[in-house]
This record gives structure tokens, sequence and C-alpha cells, in this order.
């Protein structure tokens, strides 16, 4: 086996996010193909055969590349609508034209997403894709495909619905999938595009919409059918008081209660929002080891309210942060929610103690790869794992007074990406994008949003 080519990264801060939260007012990293291996304090050890590019990185932080653990890519076509709306009359609002998306529509959306949150820092994506017109395309290909094309890691969360109007749910019938349907064709996906192995760059999870969208038996053979696949399951949970009432009067329970009753907690589960819940709902997400995607903005936007985040990592419980489509967060960033995490959270009860500039990061690194289960991987920057990182330049007008670099990234202005890399390959460059034409993708989604508005 031919050795390994080395990157050596030189001269920058580190904060590595590794259990001890090790940082590095200045070091170095090693990379060695797709994985990292080494990362310490001062230069690079001498004597390194094989290196083909050293980065002197001087006036930068090197933080592990930021992980979105949910978020629905079409909606890049749909931003700036319905901008006074709660979630169930936005959804209302929305449905009718979402229900009229194509492959062209959908793969123009996933590249618009992806390449915004690529050039911001994100090494890792997800993307929740519930609807399927009939007769529309390959729209799960069309999505897996513009992730790898753009270079990122990826989880294709493969939605479903089988709740339309006539059955009392909120998107039009033809809009959704019979039970059948959307359990086969989320099967076919699973086996057509995941991944299992170490460092995959496209894994498939078992993800039907909400509780009000699905019918309880798909909940259940949903969750059946990922387990017996050995996948992981997503969905939305407990995002507002709305929400929770039709629990109550649909199942005659909670929706932590109703999750539970439909095999949807566990360690392989994570759940988008989970912004009501009481204290039982987050000791059960304890106890089970269900995940939580957090979307700080996308929650303000649509008036959610306040996620109890201190409270469920008090708890134990894994916690990501999310994007959120880009009809509820039109900025498509990642690294804006390191920031609005900590401010969202310190108007709740926990106030200035409820989350610190370093537990931000981690929401953002290492929270989400447990969410996506993919910890011993990503989300932090340590020998063995891979080569996923982000040089954040700290030295222009905008951080260079900030003598602490991770409080300069968390609470200052969006700072600028040097160089990111995906298992040691450079995706962005100077803020840009190494593989992606960002002029044309512009013009390709405008038209594309056109296109859907007038259908």
């Amino acid at each position: 086996m031919a050795p390994a080519e080395r990157i050596v990264i030189e001269n920058c801060a580190i904060a590595t996010v590794d259990a001890d939260d090790t940082e590095y007012a200045t070091g170095h990293l090693v990379l060695a193909g797709d994985r990292i291996e080494s990362v310490g304090a001062g230069p690079a050890p001498e004597g390194l055969t094989g290196v083909t590019r050293r980065i002197d990185a001087t006036g930068h932080l090197a933080t592990p590349g930021l992980v979105n653990t949910h978020h629905h890519f079409y909606q890049w076509l749909t931003r700036g609508l319905a901008t006074d709306h709660n979630l169930f009359d936005w959804l209302t609002a929305l449905y009718p034209t979402w229900a009229r998306i194509d492959e062209d529509m959908v793969s123009a959306g996933a590249r618009g997403s992806l390449a915004m949150m690529a050039r911001g820092g994100v090494t890792t994506a997800m993307d929740h894709h519930y609807v399927y017109p009939r007769g529309t395309g390959d729209l799960s290909g069309a999505i897996v495909r513009a992730a790898r094309d753009t270079g990122v890691r990826f989880t294709l969360a493969r939605g479903s619905m089988d709740r339309g109007e006539s059955d009392g749910g909120l998107p039009p019938d033809f809009a959704v999938e019979s039970l059948d349907e959307a359990l086969a064709a989320t099967e076919a996906t699973v086996r057509e595009h995941h991944d299992a192995s170490f460092g995959a760059l496209t894994q498939v999870a078992v993800a039907p919409c909400s509780p009000f969208s699905v019918s309880t038996e798909l909940m259940k053979q949903g969750a059946e059918l990922a387990r017996r696949l050995g996948v992981r399951l997503h969905t939305h949970g407990s995002e507002t008081v709305e929400e929770e009432k039709f629990c109550h009067e649909l199942f005659g329970m909670g929706p932590t209660e109703y999750f539970e009753s439909t095999g949807w907690l566990g360690e392989d589960v994570w759940m988008a929002h989970c912004v009501h819940m009481n204290d039982s709902d987050i000791a059960a997400f304890a106890r089970t080891g269900t995940g939580v995607a957090h979307c700080p903005s996308s929650n303000a936007r649509l008036a959610a309210g306040i996620a109890r985040v201190p409270d469920l990592l008090r708890a134990g419980v894994p916690v990501g942060l999310g994007v959120d489509g880009t009809a509820s967060n039109e900025s498509g960033e990642l690294h804006t929610e390191l920031r609005n995490a900590l401010l969202v959270a310190r108007l709740g009860p926990h106030r200035e103690a409820a989350l610190t500039t370093r537990q931000a990061l981690r929401l953002g690194t290492y929270g989400g790869a447990q969410v996506l289960g993919r910890a011993a991987e990503i989300g932090s920057l340590e020998p063995g794992k891979l080569a996923d990182l982000v040089l954040w330049r700290m030295d222009t007008l905008a951080h260079a007074s900030v003598a602490d670099p991770v409080a300069a990234l968390v609470l200052g202005a969006p700072a600028p990406v040097t160089a990111s890399f995906v298992g040691g390959r450079q995706i962005v460059a100077d803020g840009g994008l190494l593989h992606v034409d960002e002029d044309a993708l512009a013009r390709t989604t405008r038209e594309q949003a056109r296109r859907l508005a007038r259908s």
C-alpha cells in the first residue's frame, strides 16, 4: 500500500472539541489521506514524509467541520414567503406550492442549500425530504447527487407522508404516498444509497415527516423497517403547542408518549425541534438516548418557542444544531446557529448560565456527530478521526480585537472560511466553493424558484 499523502497545517489556534475540550493557542494538524494523523501544540513533528502541502494558518482558528442535523433543501426555492405565520399556518400556506416540485426543482434547491452551508463551514449535511409528488422523477437521487457534487458528507433522511387533507392532514392528497408506497420507496432508497462503512460519504435514515402528516401505522412500520435495515430514524417532534394539542386530541397522549408507543425513542432516533418538552419528556429522551436537532432561528421565525437546550444537555440528551428549511431560516447557514443557539437560550430561565461559547461550538460539531450516529468518525479533531475540519480567519477587522478565538467565532460576525476539508479533500478556499460555480448556481436556483412560483 502506498504511503498516505500528508497535508500539514501549522501556526493556528485549535479547538479540538474532544472530551476534554482541549485547545491550543498555537498548534498544528497533520492530515494523512482522509484521516487526522496528529494534532497538538507548536509545529508539526519533523521528518514527515509524503508532505504534499504545508499551510501557514497564522491568524486562524481550526475547528471540526460543522454538522447540520436538520434541513429541508427543497425549501430554498420558497424563501421569503409566509413571513408572519406560525407553523401550522405557514405549512397550510406553502404546501400547495411544495406539492408541485419536480426533480429539476429539487436538484436546484438541494444544490443551493448545500452550497450555502458548505461555504460557511458545514462539512456534514443532512436533508429531511418528505414531499414526493407522483411522476416527478428521482427526487432522492437528485439530492444525493447534489451532495456528492458539492463534496460534503451527507445523510438523506428519506421522509414520507400518508395523511393528506382528506384524512385530516395538512398536505394536499396528491402530494402524499400510500403506506405501502412510502415503505417500499424508503427501503429502495436505503438499499440504493446507504453506505454503512467508516468514512461513508452518503447515508440514509428512515424519516416519516411528523405526527400530523403521518399515520400511526407508518410510524410503527417505519421504525421496524429502519431497525431491520440497520439505519437511523428521524422525524419532527414537539415543535409547537398546536402539535401537542393535536396529539392529545387524536392519540390521547402527548408527543413523547406517542413516539414511545410507536417505537420512536432510542439511541438510533433523533427528533427535530423538541421545543415543548416537560421534565418527563426530557427524562424519557435521556433514558433512551434519543437525540435532538435544535433549530433556534427557525423556532424563532415561526414563533414556536424556546427549546430547553440547557436542561436537555444537563440530562445527557444528545443535541446538535440544524439550519431547518430555508423557508423558515432564509440565511441557510449553520454557523449563525452557533450564535443564535447561545443567545436564544439566554432568553430562557437559565439566563447567562444557559450556554457557554464552548457548549455552542460543541452543539454544532460533536453534538451533531452524536445525533447522526457518527461521533466515532467526525465532530472532533483527534488522531484517527476523519479529516473534516475548517480554518476560520480570525485576524480581520471583524474579529482581530477578540482575544478568545472561540468567543470570536460564536459571538462575532460570521467568520470567513479560508479552507474547509472533508476527508482531507478541500471543498472551500477563501470563502468560495472549489467544485461549484456559485454564479451559475444562483441563476439556476432563481430560474427554478420562478418556475415553481408560476406552477
